[in-house]
């Protein structure tokens, strides 16, 4: 178990600070993230879904978006994420994309669900075949697609990420 300080409490008292207020201000649910590189805060963010008609702005991905563009990086190798609630599937994804050095989190998804906000149902059917999937998913082969992937795998100045 990773030790908790003084620091890491200042770090978390902030991310619920923006859970509160973005909540407070109607901009969403009461998530609140902020990343942290040494001692320095590096980006931030709060659930802004109904404030910005915008599904994916959870405070994560927006505490992320903020980071790497402060950064100018994608990755966020040496940084860390305090945020107020165990991160839903979409952030998980988020920050293992980001790769940050490890995150804390307050509430649990279990304790976000006792709010309305369950995940539970996503963690479900990302094991069900897709034919079968609330949302069905058609694969649609496509050629040109394919093309394009052939271009980037012998693409000599990639990026890879």
């Amino acid at each position: 178990m990773y030790p908790i300080g003084e620091r890491e409490k200042k770090f978390m008292a902030m991310a619920v600070a923006l859970s509160e207020r973005g909540m407070a201000a109607g901009d969403g649910g009461p998530f609140g993230s902020v990343i942290v590189k040494g001692d320095e805060v590096v980006g931030e963010g709060w659930n802004q879904v109904l404030k910005l008609n915008d599904p994916t702005a959870h405070a994560e991905v927006i505490a992320i978006r903020d980071a790497c563009q402060r950064l100018q990086t994608f990755q966020l190798n040496d940084c860390e994420i305090f945020t107020s609630c165990e991160p839903c599937p979409m952030c998980l994804g988020a920050i293992y994309w980001a790769r940050p050095a490890r995150v804390f989190y307050a509430n649990t998804k279990e304790e976000a669900a006792a709010i309305h906000f369950d995940d539970s149902f996503i963690y479900e059917e990302i094991n069900v075949p897709h034919g079968q999937k609330k949302i069905p998913f058609i694969a649609f082969p496509n050629e040109a697609a394919r093309d394009v992937f052939r271009v980037w795998k012998e693409k000599g100045d990639k990026t890879l990420y």
